[in-house]
C-alpha cells in the first residue's frame, strides 16, 4: 500500500447529514453523543480512502468534547482533518457543527439555516492503515 499525494496534513473531508427523528434519544428530541461519533467514523473512512487507498481502522479517540446539543431535525456538517501522518497512523481532528435547525415551535416542518453555525462536538482520533 502506498500513500497517495493527498496523504499530507491539512487534507480535509466534509460530510453533511440531516439528523432524523428516529435518532432522538432524550426529551426535547435530543440525540445521544454517539451519533456524532458514528459520523466521525464515516468521515475518517473517507479520509483514509482519500489519503491511503484503504478504509483504515479506527484505533482510538484521545479527546472528545460535547459542547452543544444535537437535536432531531438538525443538519450537521462533519469535518475530518488530517493533522499528523505516521508510518501507519493517521491523527485526525473532527468537528460536528449544527448548520441548520428545525423550528417545531413555528410548524412541524419549519427549519432555518443558523446565522452562526454551532459547534456541537469536537474530537481527536487515530486511524491506522496497512503499510
Amino acid at each position: 500500500m502506498t500513500r497517495t499525494p493527498a496523504c499530507e496534513p491539512g487534507l480535509r473531508i466534509t460530510h453533511r447529514r440531516y439528523v432524523p427523528f428516529s435518532h432522538a434519544h432524550y426529551a426535547g428530541n435530543l440525540v445521544d453523543g454517539a451519533y456524532s461519533l458514528g459520523l466521525f467514523g464515516d468521515a475518517a473512512t473517507e479520509l483514509c480512502i482519500t489519503s491511503d487507498g484503504d478504509e483504515g481502522l479506527f484505533a482510538s479517540y484521545s479527546d472528545v468534547q460535547f459542547l452543544a446539543p444535537v437535536r432531531a431535525g438538525d443538519v450537521l456538517e462533519v469535518t475530518a482533518e488530517l493533522v499528523r501522518v505516521g508510518t501507519r497512523s493517521r491523527e485526525i481532528a473532527f468537528a460536528a457543527t449544527v448548520v441548520a435547525r428545525g423550528e417545531p415551535e413555528v410548524s412541524a416542518s419549519a427549519a432555518r439555516l443558523l446565522d452562526e453555525p454551532l459547534v456541537a462536538t469536537r474530537a481527536t482520533g487515530v486511524c491506522v492503515v496497512p503499510i
